[in-house]
């Protein structure tokens, strides 16, 4: 994964409630288009301490999260969103993790996971990552351009490495951690658990 945008870095908490709010929004439970204009509206950017305002790096705007990324996918501009520790705790709320692959997110990295959410994450094709080092989250910087590297050797247990290129041209190498085993990377490389049961059905008739 080449050239990610950085979607948001989130400060502090990030419950599943930040990720995918409650409430009137539940009504949009059967329509995964419309409940993913809910997408992180919870959660603080950590570059202004806001709630549902973030740099659009094609337009240098500020806007909501959810419009950001329609933008992003829109242009076909892969992102990432970045978090703080135990990421995703709370309820075990799927559409946490259903809205961010829906609108073209392609990982997530963050100090730690709540396990179930980073399970979720898993199932629906996504790049759950860890920072080997978590001050490492203190490096990555509003405008950054992020490179993964490692994924066309993706195995159990072994480190990817990220780049983040800087808008002054500079640019950090940092390790993060994952804990796919074979099943899971599998799910990852089809896009997702469903795609992967699906390719057996058609096989079995």
């Amino acid at each position: 994964m080449t050239g990610l945008k950085l979607l948001i870095k989130a400060k502090g908490k990030c419950t599943t409630d930040h990720i995918s709010m409650a409430g009137p929004w539940l009504k949009f439970r059967g329509h995964l288009d419309n409940i993913s204009n809910n997408m992180l509206i919870g959660a603080v950017n950590y570059f202004n301490e806001k709630t549902d305002l973030v740099k659009n790096q094609l337009t240098g705007q500020y806007g909501p999260v959810p419009a950001t990324q329609r933008a992003y996918k829109a242009a076909g501009i892969g992102t990432i969103v970045v978090g703080d520790e135990n990421y995703g705790e709370g309820s075990s709320r799927e559409h946490a993790a259903m809205e961010p692959r829906h609108l073209g997110v392609l990982a997530i990295l963050v100090r730690s996971f709540a396990r179930i959410h980073e399970t979720n994450l898993k199932k629906q094709g996504m790049l759950a990552i860890t920072f080997a080092n978590k001050e490492d989250y203190d490096k990555v910087l509003e405008d950054d351009s992020i490179d993964i590297l490692g994924l066309t050797s993706f195995t159990p247990g072994k480190p990817l490495k990220v780049i983040l290129h800087h808008i002054d041209g500079s640019r950090d190498e940092i390790i993060v951690n994952h804990t796919y085993n074979e099943q899971q990377i599998e799910w990852f490389k089809a896009g997702g658990a469903l795609n992967v049961i699906r390719r057996q059905f058609v096989r079995q008739n």
